[in-house]
């Protein structure tokens, strides 16, 4: 296996309030060790390991806003109630002990379920009524559930601002309720929530960010995830060419996204090589040239294997960072999120500054199983 030079990972990157000592992210990782919502003693020390092992952004595990079934299983994190946002104070204060940086993912899972089939107490609430396209399930949302869904995002951020926080990420990805709202499949609304452009599925998504930015002031910076494939069906498409994507994310640029978080399965493939090849540029790479807005690339770093075979228990392999280095040379986009690797491994990103290469793990699936 090759050892590039990764000096271009460990240049400073900053973007309104927010100084980083490196371009490498902890991607969001749902971990399910959070009795009743509320994070303890041992999320606070998994997360200030990270810190300690030099990852420059911390993204958590998605943890969701305060609306009935906003979660699909019992042991996601809240971010509301005193008890929960006392954990995540003495998370963040333990990551800036370390020297770390980090923002919490604030999510809403809409009509989701995991495979444990855990049900909340109350009706799910999706767009249409819908999990996927033709598959019923939940309630549809009324004007009103939109308005008090909104209002849950933008005070999860200020929470998060007030607790220490240095950034926000809002989930709108992987098919969860942002999601559902973008995909035309799960949104047959006729209002102004709906339509057959994805400009104006968008509309939810822009009053979110709207909203957490009035939240949060001018300097905090808000990251926002995407993402093509769905949960639902990983072979999805919500934007089929550039102009599409800049309809679909500019509008969320202007309403005050600072860094798009652009989820795919494997970084290195192209978005669309039918317009620059197969070296093409990748989601976050077409995400910034149309937005003109920071990006963070995500996708199997590290590792030879996608995520996706870690939901079928399996294992993966280190693998070189040519690719990661070439593309970062290149600006292509701004920040790289790095998942399983770290997850597995605290100390991935300190391994990789020094050139300790031999050292470097590879994901065993045992590692979901505890906070490693």
């Amino acid at each position: 296996m090759s050892h590039p030079d990764t000096s271009t990972l460990f240049r400073p990157f900053s973007i309104r309030s927010l100084n980083l000592k490196n371009r490498i992210v902890m991607a969001p990782m749902t971990r399910l060790f959070a009795p009743e919502g509320v994070p303890g003693d041992a999320n606070v020390a998994y997360y200030r390991r990270r810190a300690e092992g030099h990852v420059g952004l911390i993204l958590s595990e998605g943890t969701v806003i305060d609306r009935p079934a906003s979660r699909n299983d019992g042991g996601i994190p809240l971010f509301h109630g005193e008890a929960a946002l006392a954990g995540w104070k003495d998370v963040i204060d333990a990551v800036h002990d370390a020297g770390g940086h980090m923002a919490p993912q604030i999510w809403h899972t809409g009509s989701t379920r995991y495979i444990n089939n855990w049900e909340p107490d109350a009706p799910v609430e999706s767009p249409s009524g819908l999990v996927a396209p033709g598959d019923p399930r939940g309630v549809v949302m009324s004007e009103e559930d939109i308005a008090d869904t909104v209002a849950a995002f933008a005070k999860a951020a200020r929470d998060a601002k007030a607790l220490g926080f240095d950034a926000v990420e809002i989930h709108g990805a992987h098919g969860y309720l942002i999601d559902q709202f973008f995909w035309l499949g799960t949104n047959q609304r006729t209002d102004r929530y709906g339509g057959p452009t994805v400009k104006q599925r968008s509309r939810f998504a822009s009053e979110i960010v709207a909203a957490v930015r009035d939240a949060v002031g001018p300097d905090f910076p808000i990251i926002m995830r995407f993402s093509q494939w769905k949960q639902q069906d990983l072979s999805v498409r919500v934007a089929g060419t550039p102009a599409i994507m800049e309809d679909w994310l500019l509008p969320l640029v202007e309403a005050g996204v600072d860094v798009l978080h652009c989820s795919q399965r494997r970084f290195w493939e192209p978005e669309f090589p039918e317009i620059d090849g197969e070296n093409g540029l990748n989601f976050a790479g077409w995400a910034k040239k149309v937005t003109g807005a920071a990006t963070i690339s995500v996708g199997s770093v590290g590792l030879e294997k996608d995520f996706a075979t870690a939901f079928s228990g399996e294992g993966s392999s280190p693998a070189s960072l040519d690719r990661l280095v070439e593309r970062m040379e290149r600006d292509e986009f701004d920040l790289i999120a790095v998942g399983r690797a770290i997850l597995n491994d605290p100390n991935w990103v300190k391994k990789v500054e020094h050139g300790q290469y031999g050292a470097l793990k590879g994901f065993d699936a045992a590692a979901l199983a505890e906070l490693v």
